[in-house]
């Protein structure tokens, strides 16, 4: 991959990878460095083809969520505050949907995950599964469960 190309993907998709992986991880720090350590990857994959740049999108969403897991199981991420436990909003936010973003935030992870990417990034039930590595079956059980606790949620509020 030449620089000119690889520079093109970076300004195409930085952005919405940031915020897809953010939605995950809910720690700055460690969403860059997924970010990052993705597109290292995508720079150093000489032998990567990719069938058109969505599928391409898909796989750096893929490697990037997987960077935030492998953080997550290190023993420093265990031994840090979550970003719960912090005093800041996140740069994200937004006024006008702030009760629906504190009940998201309020998601574990796999569901968050689920519904960033289909309801935000509207990506089909069989995008998710291959994004995810997960059955469609699991995504679809995975968007139940989310929007059955987003309702109880929303209703203790």
């Amino acid at each position: 991959m030449d620089s000119k190309e690889y520079h093109r993907i970076a300004d195409r998709y930085l952005g919405d990878i940031y915020r897809i992986v953010f939605s995950y991880c809910k720690n700055k720090e460690t969403t860059e460095d997924a970010v990052q350590n993705a597109f290292i990857k995508l720079l150093k994959s000489k032998n990567m083809k990719f069938t058109d740049d969505e599928h391409l999108k898909r796989w750096l969403i893929r490697v990037s969520l997987n960077e935030c897991r492998n953080v997550w199981k290190s023993l420093w991420n265990r031994n840090k505050l979550s970003f719960d436990e912090l005093d800041t909003d996140p740069a994200y936010r937004d006024e006008t949907h702030a009760e629906l973003i504190n009940i998201l935030e309020k998601l574990p992870p796999n569901y968050k995950a689920v519904i960033h990417l289909y309801y935000y990034e509207r990506y089909p039930v069989k995008d998710i599964a291959d994004i995810l590595n997960i059955s469609e079956a699991n995504v679809q059980i995975r968007l139940k469960r989310a929007r059955d606790k987003m309702r109880v949620l929303l209703e203790e509020e």
